[in-house]
């Protein structure tokens, strides 16, 4: 077994509109990196990856995670971690998830005898729990590449879906930060009928246009009525970027996660372009900075550098 292992976990688009903890899609460019080694007994992270989170291995998602690794091996060593942090803290772009998978990951490549993908799942999932809440549409897809649906929660089934070739999505991040939990506040406890089953219809139109590679009915489908709405009002220059983002010729438009990122569909990187100035501008004019990336899928997801 290696010394010392270096893991890199992508970032993700959580709901991908009204798929509400049930999809996610895994996105590439910015992530975490947790780079561990064998130690004494338990965690111990010698570097946070950012000021603003915790050293206690207790609280830290890559330590929560890497620990249950340890506990389901029966592993008779600790490990040491160091983060680096590549995505925002609250910006709705998986941080917490990618650093849960990466710490994860990381344990496990340190095992003489590995877990499967399912355990090291649940392991980032006991993490996600502490930190964000019970939801493992940012873990899994981080975890396993791609667009992923989570079909049931008790006991976990998690389903990986085609991703539409040409596929592009720009992400819009305004300059402020909304927590999981915070945007998990806002979200209604009751829905009528009628928006529970246009959201149900919207869920399988993503899996189709999955199927099928429909990137128009991808697009369509991006239409929450549940999370979106509540949490909109919270999210300054939200609906103004979005507004923009369609007449520039996004294919769909929403909030990534809980917030504040928003994302965009585009079918290729010159309407890209166009969609991430429109969303900046709209941010601007409402007196937000923004900063905009042009993303395509991870298919890979968490691995080894």
């Amino acid at each position: 077994m290696p010394a010392q292992v270096r893991v890199y976990a992508p970032g993700s688009i959580g709901n991908l509109g009204p798929g509400l903890d049930i999809l996610g899609l895994a996105i590439d460019g910015a992530g975490d990196v947790v780079t561990a080694e064998r130690g004494g007994p338990g965690v111990v992270i010698d570097e946070p990856g950012h000021p603003a989170l915790p050293r206690d291995p207790g609280r830290h998602s890559s330590g929560i995670a890497a620990l249950a690794v340890l506990r389901m091996a029966e592993a008779s060593f600790g490990v040491r971690l160091r983060i680096e942090k590549g995505l925002p803290l609250a910006g709705g772009q998986g941080g917490s998830a990618a650093s849960a998978v990466a710490g994860a990951v990381a344990a496990n490549l340190l095992l003489d005898a590995p877990l499967t993908p399912s355990a090291l799942l649940q392991a980032a999932l006991e993490a996600e729990t502490v930190v964000a809440g019970p939801h493992a549409d940012n873990i899994a897809p981080i975890l396993l590449g791609g667009l992923v649906l989570i079909r049931a929660a008790r006991p976990l089934e998690v389903v990986r879906l085609p991703v539409p070739s040409g596929l592009s999505l720009v992400l819009a991040k305004p300059d402020c930060s909304l927590s999981t939990r915070e945007g998990r506040a806002l979200l209604p406890e009751m829905v009528n009928r009628e928006i529970a089953l246009h959201q149900a219809a919207q869920v399988a139109a993503i899996v189709a246009a999955a199927a099928s590679g429909d990137l128009a009915l991808l697009g369509r489908a991006i239409d929450d009525r549940i999370a979106e709405p509540a949490r909109a009002p919270a999210l300054p220059g939200f609906l103004a970027a979005k507004a923009a983002a369609l007449a520039a010729g996004a294919l769909g438009c929403s909030i990534s996660g809980s917030g504040p990122t928003a994302f965009a569909v585009v079918s290729d990187e010159a309407a890209g372009r166009r969609v991430a100035q429109a969303m900046a501008e709209a941010y601007r004019g409402a007196g937000i900075e923004c900063t905009t990336r042009l993303v395509h899928p991870d298919l890979a997801g968490a691995r080894a550098l």
